[in-house]
């Protein structure tokens, strides 16, 4: 068995914890938490420790925690020499010390603690100094996922961006969405088939030819007639931004 030390126990860790739970090539040997109780509910307690002197032996330590906080956990490890590798999506390798092997193991997906994932489907990027090291880690990634990728820092750079417009970005625009039907009185489970199909749509059509609506045909009048509708100056700014990036299709704004 592979063993593993996760460090953090958020969304990211919570994920992991579960999913290697399920894997006959990995175990995790331990947890690092600052709140020892959340986590206490996913593993013996005995596996988890709040002291970074404590850590246990292991073949791979994973740091998931947020980013500004991954160089203050890698300052505090006690040892040398190690593989110890993060989450993140926007942290390149060249940013760590050398006191330890250094890697990335970044899934990518959305993550909350109260939804559940099946991590089997979720694509996990992999970046390391060594092929020795990145061999390891492609064992413990194809134990919980069937794909796996090895992707650089500028990529995963790239990726991490790209899934804050397709993810964080259209979630915020859900949300902008809820907030008309709640003042409205309208159901936004109306609106739920539409999310769907358009979410789909992408997984058979590019999303230049999935594009639809009043932007891309021009509909002068309808235009005018949401924007006479939207009083909230910052829903009124994103809609003539986005309407105006649809119909420029890709040239500057």
């Amino acid at each position: 068995m592979i063993k593993v030390v996760l460090i953090g126990s958020g969304n990211v860790s919570h994920h992991l914890i579960e999913a290697f739970a399920k894997s006959k090539k990995v175990e995790v040997t331990q947890v690092f938490s600052r709140q020892k109780d959340a986590v206490t509910h996913l593993l013996d307690s005995n596996k988890i420790t709040d002291d970074y002197n404590n850590l246990a032996q292991a073949d791979l330590y994973i740091i998931a925690v947020s980013d500004d906080a991954i160089a203050k956990v890698l300052s505090q490890l006690p040892f040398e020499n190690r593989l110890v590798v993060h989450t993140s999506g926007s942290v390149a390798l060249d940013a760590l010390d050398k006191k330890n092997r250094k890697g990335s193991f970044y899934p990518l997906q959305t993550f909350s603690k109260n939804k559940t994932v099946n991590f089997s489907q979720i694509p996990i990027c992999l970046e390391s100094e060594n092929e020795t090291d990145f061999e390891l880690l492609e064992k413990v990634a194809q134990s919980i996922s069937d794909t796996v990728f090895k992707i650089n820092s500028e990529q995963r750079k790239a990726l991490h961006v790209s899934a804050v417009f397709v993810n964080n970005f259209v979630n915020h625009l859900y949300q902008m969405g809820n907030e008309i039907c709640e003042a409205n009185k309208v159901p936004f489970e109306i609106l739920k088939p539409l999310i769907l199909e358009t979410a789909n749509k992408v997984m058979s059509l590019s999303p230049k030819e999935a594009q639809t609506g009043p932007a891309i045909r021009n509909d002068k009048q309808t235009i005018a007639s949401h924007l006479a509708f939207l009083l909230d100056e910052n829903q009124n700014n994103i809609y003539k931004t986005l309407t105006q990036s649809i119909q420029n299709n890709g040239k500057k704004l």
